[in-house]
């Protein structure tokens, strides 16, 4: 299992996972020299998942998962080279129809960011 989802694992598993650190500062400034200061308040991750090729009902169990304004998100980080936890919202969210065949949706290139909050 790669990401759970308030204790749920995902599945299935995203077919292209990135885990990008982003560090939050404040007063960023350059001194007279170019030197730039700053403070780095917090550091934070952004979970970039997608797939493929999803059918109607895996597609409508991951969107719903993440619909909530927060949820908790169990994911592997490759910074601390182990799981970790966290609390998360969710970007925008991308889904592309593929074909729509016997009154049944598919779907392809499910997209969405998971956001530390």
């Amino acid at each position: 299992m790669l990401i759970k989802i308030d204790g749920k694992a995902i599945s299935p598993s995203p077919s292209e996972y990135s885990v990008s650190i982003m560090d939050l500062s404040t007063d960023a400034n350059r001194t007279m020299s170019g030197l730039l200061v700053r403070t780095v308040v917090a550091t934070k991750r952004k979970i970039q998942l997608s797939w493929p090729a999803l059918n109607k009902e895996q597609v409508s169990q991951l969107l719903k998962a993440v619909s909530p304004s927060f949820f908790q998100v169990e994911y592997i980080d490759p910074q601390e080279n182990s799981r970790k936890t966290g609390v998360f919202y969710c970007g925008d969210r991308s889904v592309s129809g593929l074909i729509f065949k016997n009154n049944n949706m598919f779907y392809k290139d499910i997209k969405f960011d998971l956001i530390e909050r």
